[in-house]
């Protein structure tokens, strides 16, 4: 989600003026300041309590520093808990918000930690460790800190029927040659179920071939060209219509600054400030 979506109707700032206001700029905005200081600051815990949960996977770290990666991983979550409710403060709309992409995101980052509360006992160990995994999709948090994230969600979106289409052809295609393989090849030879099969076809059409299934028969063999030959043909086809996409959404959003305020939200034919009137400059 772009910054102009979090200023728009309905990720707009709760109030015009006062802390609200104030915290909604720093907070939901990437500008050179206190916004810019937030988000180096954010991105730098989100980083550090990451890099806390892998190593934390390490049984011999664990078992040394165990310790410490709890002290840590509890003063990431109330660090992330503070900025999840002060998010849901600034906002119009905090239910819209909390529903929204970031706002399951930015709860998923907290929740692990107080779930595992409600799990002790070594029956729950496999669960609890679940959690602290699912811990990692934090990452996902630095997507809203990065402007050009905003740029290729949308150009995604926009290619998102394309890409349907094409991965309904793609599958097509794996149902077809599974069970041809089944066919051809047999229990006898690893094909055991036409599941199995399709697996088989996955790989093959991707070109990374495992090799823990591989044909016997001449004409498996054969099938087997035919595919990879097919795969390396459709393998460009999705980054073709998405950098198309790309392409466009970058000349259609092309900003212009305005040397006055700074507000770099005009579209690339507007010949005066929005928001003070100024004239631009030539793009």
């Amino acid at each position: 989600m772009t910054p102009t979506r979090f200023a728009g109707k309905d990720f707009g700032p709760a109030s015009e003026h006062g802390w609200r206001a104030r915290w909604f700029d720093i907070i939901f905005r990437h500008d050179a300041g206190a916004p810019r200081r937030f988000d180096l600051i954010l991105i730098g815990a989100i980083v550090a309590s990451v890099f806390v949960v892998i190593l934390d996977s390490e049984a011999e770290l664990h078992a040394r520093w165990a310790r410490w990666f709890y002290i840590a991983e509890w003063g990431f979550t109330l660090l992330f808990t503070v900025e999840y409710a002060v998010r849901l403060a600034v906002v119009r709309n905090p239910l819209r918000y909390a529903l929204s992409f970031y706002g399951i995101v930015d709860l998923l980052s907290i929740l692990p930690t107080y779930l595992s509360l409600f799990l002790p006992g070594s029956q729950a160990l496999l669960v609890v460790r679940i959690l602290r995994i699912l811990r990692i999709f934090r990452v996902l948090k630095l997507m809203q800190y990065t402007e050009a994230s905003g740029a290729l969600l949308s150009a995604l979106y926009r290619s998102r029927r394309k890409i349907a289409v094409f991965l309904m052809a793609v599958l097509t295609l794996v149902v077809v040659f599974g069970a041809a393989m089944y066919v051809v090849e047999g229990p006898e030879n690893g094909f055991t179920s036409i599941p199995v099969s399709m697996y088989w076809a996955i790989v093959t059409m991707a070109t990374v071939g495992f090799g823990d299934i591989a044909p016997v028969t001449a004409l498996g063999r054969f099938i087997t060209s035919v595919l990879i030959l097919i795969g390396y043909g459709i393998i460009a086809v999705p980054t073709g219509i998405y950098t198309a996409e790309l392409a466009a959404g970058l000349r259609e959003h092309r900003k212009v600054a305005c040397e006055g305020c700074r507000l770099a939200e005009h579209e690339p034919d507007a010949a005066h400030c929005r928001r003070c009137g100024a004239e631009l400059p030539a793009p």
